[in-house]
């Protein structure tokens, strides 16, 4: 899963990896790769998340949440133009050249890890972050999702929306939830990704999955001609703009199942953020577009945790007739009392999960105190009081 960056013990500046230095030849191919893999295997060694290198700097990694240094020489703009240059093809070096910063993903050997890469030029000078993607495609249980994502994958039609920040895990989710399909249904899956980050295996299903920029020119036409392509699931990677979201509800009124991330902090708050892509006039459309297709909404943000480095804690808003009626009339501000009221229908919100978390050992109370949206409100439930939003 990816990392959050906040929320880490801090570690002092010169708090170092030591004795994993990669030793640069000027001309080694041994094993026939880049030379940047030297760096990349460093990160799958240690089992980092990220790799960052900027100029001036030695390279970095995050370790459980926290940035550290390697004992290596900081990084000169001319090591990073040798080393990172040659993994872009033209027309990736072309988007850097003339956009200044370009995404893609890189494939360390055949296929041992994958990395989703973002090189971009700051003060001048040449940058990478990179996040290491797992090479499997974990299940529900590997990861500790709620026992209510199974059930989400089971809709014919109707529009899943997987929000939370940059690293919050969302893709890996979504990955476990397309192969949860794939394992157990006769389908055709759809993706469209930028970059694509799992590779999936066809078993029941069969998966096609579409780069954009590679497989496809843009997002416009690679969504246009998504739902002429027989598609039972699409999965459209992120829903950007008004073009894509527009897309996603066309795709899911036309009787596909789609799933779509967005950055939103919380369920409730998702619906705002969706609206914010469009003018106000349009407000009313949406919401009742929303009411009629949106099936759930996950929120996911990945925490502490004691047996693993990162665990995510999830909400899940179901759009049940209230649900509806809330979305449709504008009265978000009761969906949060909504959540917790539906619990038995497979609801959850953050206090609830971040509890559950902690009764099963996953993750320190002091971790869930820290992540609770309403600390007071945790701190009843563990005493076993439900309490409505104030």
């Amino acid at each position: 899963m990816g990392s959050h960056g906040g929320h880490g013990e801090k570690t002092s500046a010169s708090g170092g990896i030591g004795s994993t230095s990669p030793e640069f030849a000027p001309h080694d191919h041994s094993k026939g790769e880049p030379e940047a893999n030297k760096l990349f295997r460093m990160v799958m060694k240690h089992e980092a998340s990220d790799l960052h290198l900027k100029v001036g700097q030695p390279p970095m990694m995050r370790l459980r949440g926290d940035i550290r240094r390697v004992e290596m020489p900081p990084m000169t703009q001319e090591m990073m133009e040798k080393l990172l240059l040659p993994l872009l093809t033209a027309r990736q070096r072309k988007i850097l050249d003339e956009e200044g910063g370009v995404d893609f993903c890189h494939v360390v050997g055949k296929d041992e890890c994958r990395f989703r890469v973002s090189l971009f030029r700051q003060r001048g000078k040449l940058s990478l972050v990179s996040r290491r993607v797992n090479n499997f495609i974990p299940s529900f249980k590997d990861l500790g999702l709620p026992d209510t994502i199974e059930s989400l994958c089971h809709y014919s039609e109707g529009l899943v929306v997987l929000a939370g920040v940059t690293g919050s895990g969302k893709s890996t989710t979504i990955a476990a939830m397309l192969d949860y399909i794939n394992d157990r249904e006769p389908l055709h899956i759809l993706t469209v990704e930028d970059p694509i980050e799992f590779t999936f295996t066809d078993r029941k299903s069969y998966v096609n999955q579409r780069e954009i920029g590679i497989d496809v020119i843009d997002w416009h036409k690679a969504l246009k001609d998504a739902v002429r392509q027989d598609p039972d699931v699409i999965l459209v990677g992120e829903l950007r703009d008004v073009e894509t979201f527009e897309a996603a509800v066309h795709a899911a009124e036309t009787g596909h199942l789609v799933f779509g991330t967005i950055h939103a902090s919380s369920a409730p708050t998702t619906i705002n953020r969706i609206l914010d892509l469009f003018p106000p006039e349009k407000h009313g459309a949406i919401r009742k577009a929303l009411a009629n297709n949106l099936k759930a909404i996950v929120a996911q943000k990945l925490v502490k945790g004691l047996k693993k480095p990162r665990v995510p804690t999830n909400e899940i808003m179901i759009v049940n007739p209230t649900i509806k009626k809330l979305i449709e009339t504008g009265e978000d501000l009761k969906l949060a009392d909504a959540i917790t009221l539906f619990f038995q229908e497979g609801m959850v919100d953050f206090t609830e999960n971040l509890k559950r978390l902690v009764d099963n050992g996953h993750i320190s109370n002091d971790v869930a105190l820290e992540w609770a949206p309403a600390p007071e409100k945790l701190k009843l439930a563990v005493k076993g009081i439900k309490v409505a939003s104030a």
